[in-house]
């Protein structure tokens, strides 16, 4: 068997003595406090300036997103100015083309059919004739003109200057035996007229779509 143990009487079974519980000083409790309220007020003014710099991205981007809309409605618009401009110039353009050609044909309506007959003449050295209609109020300086330039290109065939009430000053018809030319003011200036009806109305068509 289990030898028993002895009770020794030295034991105190009283009461346990109580524990202090430890003090701090109070100008360590009072740095402590501090230290956590300086914690606090850190953590919460990071938090703070945080959510102020998201918020402020956030405007940033929608402003940005503003300002590129706006420009590119901007664009559009000046692009359809431009294309409202630009037909007007041309239209403003070709009237000032137009009296600026009727003022030079009066002032040398010889010039045109000189210039004509110059490129033909080098051409047709070996032709037997030649023949070139003039407006019949022009006949007799186109005749003395035409021969001189006839001269000048080598031309020994025959040159037959005719006077046509139907043509036009500064106009003319070069006719000979394979072929023939003429210069038609009028159709010329109807061919021009038309393609730039045709480019105005689709720019105009442009700045209206």
């Amino acid at each position: 068997m289990t030898a028993r143990a002895k009770f020794l009487f030295n034991v105190d079974f009283g009461p346990s003595p109580k524990q202090e519980t430890p003090k701090i000083p109070a100008a360590e409790h009072q740095a402590a406090v501090a230290e956590a309220e300086a914690r606090g007020y850190r953590n919460g003014l990071a938090a703070a300036e945080a959510q102020a710099r998201t918020e402020a991205e956030r405007r940033t981007a929608a402003a940005f997103e503003r300002i590129a809309s706006a420009i590119e409605g901007l664009g559009q618009r000046l692009g359809t100015v431009e294309d409202r401009v630009e037909a007007e110039a041309i239209e403003v353009a070709v009237a000032v083309g137009r009296k600026l050609a009727s003022a030079l044909i009066a002032r040398e309506p010889l010039a045109e059919i000189a210039a004509l007959a110059s490129g033909c003449f080098g051409e047709l050295v070996a032709a037997p004739h030649v023949v070139v209609r003039v407006n019949d109020g022009l006949y007799a300086a186109a005749r003395e003109r035409l021969e001189e330039i006839a001269r000048a290109s080598g031309f020994e065939g025959r040159l037959v200057i005719l006077a046509e009430p139907d043509v036009a000053p500064a106009d003319c018809r070069i006719e000979w035996a394979d072929g023939g030319l003429r210069r038609d003011g009028a159709a010329t200036e109807q061919a021009i007229a038309d393609a730039v009806g045709r480019y105005i109305a689709a720019r105009r068509s442009t700045a209206t779509s």
